[in-house]
């Protein structure tokens, strides 16, 4: 039944991811609302992550955090997608900054040195890479952000097949006991091959590639997927380790929280924004 269940809910998760980045052209606004409720939702668990110490976070202050996130990332998606509001991007980045540093003066009970700290690294962790992997969708192309993902997909699908059948030389043994090299490249193999599948066969290179990057673009673009996700997915557990948690929550029957399932997305969004960067700065 459990597995059944995950079938399910994890069916459900892709078919989401899929449809709001095939419906860009139509309905962007698919995309804008899941991805926002993303980053609501990996904020708040990232925060209980941050918070293992003991002192929870303010309902208040991951309030601030959150509504400065959100409307950050609607302020960028507005200056690529519509042009009367271009620009306006600082606005909610300084409003936040403001309210969030004032709001501290009013919490006398709170410490300050934790308090801050922790908002922070929410925001680096969960919402920057989101807001960055809009950028990627709007700038270069919604299809560039759902390779992403296939990529991610075969690389753990790769890396669980792989080091299941033959892994025997631990990866990180200190964080993840079950990671193995031979695991690693497996899924490497399996997203490689992608990517040259991307570049080179007609009828995915229509759905993946519509701005033409070339094979050894996408080859880059595999390669810094493999390792960021395997770095994503380390650091989670790295959290979860230090915290003490088996999965950063639990609204995903069967497969925990949003964090468990983006860990891995938000560090390739930061790999894949530098490799599309330093393309387009060459050609």
């Amino acid at each position: 039944m459990n597995i059944v269940k995950r079938a399910i809910f994890g069916g459900i998760y892709v078919a989401l991811i899929v449809a709001s980045l095939l419906l860009w052209d139509s309905c962007k606004w698919v995309f804008v609302v899941l991805f926002s409720a993303f980053i609501i939702l990996g904020m708040n668990e990232a925060s209980k992550l941050l918070n293992h110490n003991g002192q929870k976070a303010s309902p208040l202050i991951k309030g601030i955090d959150m509504a400065g996130a959100v409307l950050t990332f609607l302020a960028v998606f507005a200056h690529f997608n519509l042009p009367s509001l271009a620009g306006l991007f600082l606005i909610p980045i300084a409003g936040y900054l403001l309210v969030r540093f004032t709001a501290q003066l009013y919490m006398p009970s709170r410490n300050a040195l934790i308090d801050v700290p922790q908002s922070l690294g929410t925001l680096a962790y969960v919402a920057l890479p989101i807001i960055i992997l809009n950028i990627i969708a709007s700038v270069f192309s919604p299809r560039i952000v759902l390779a992403m993902f296939v990529f991610i997909w075969l690389n753990d699908t790769g890396a669980f097949l792989v080091g299941c059948a033959i892994g025997k030389h631990r990866l990180f043994e200190r964080i993840s006991p079950k990671k193995s090299w031979e695991g690693v490249f497996g899924g490497a193999a399996f997203v490689i091959a992608a990517a040259i599948a991307f570049a080179c066969v007609p009828c995915l290179k229509d759905v993946f590639n519509p701005i033409n990057l070339s094979v050894a673009t996408w080859i880059a673009l595999g390669v810094v997927t493999v390792i960021a996700s395997t770095l994503g997915d380390l650091f989670e557990s790295l959290l979860k380790r230090t915290a003490g948690v088996k999965d950063s929550g639990n609204i995903i029957p069967g497969h925990g929280g949003i964090l468990d399932r983006i860990d891995s997305l938000l560090f390739v969004a930061l790999a894949t924004i530098i490799i599309l960067q330093i393309v387009t700065a060459i050609q």
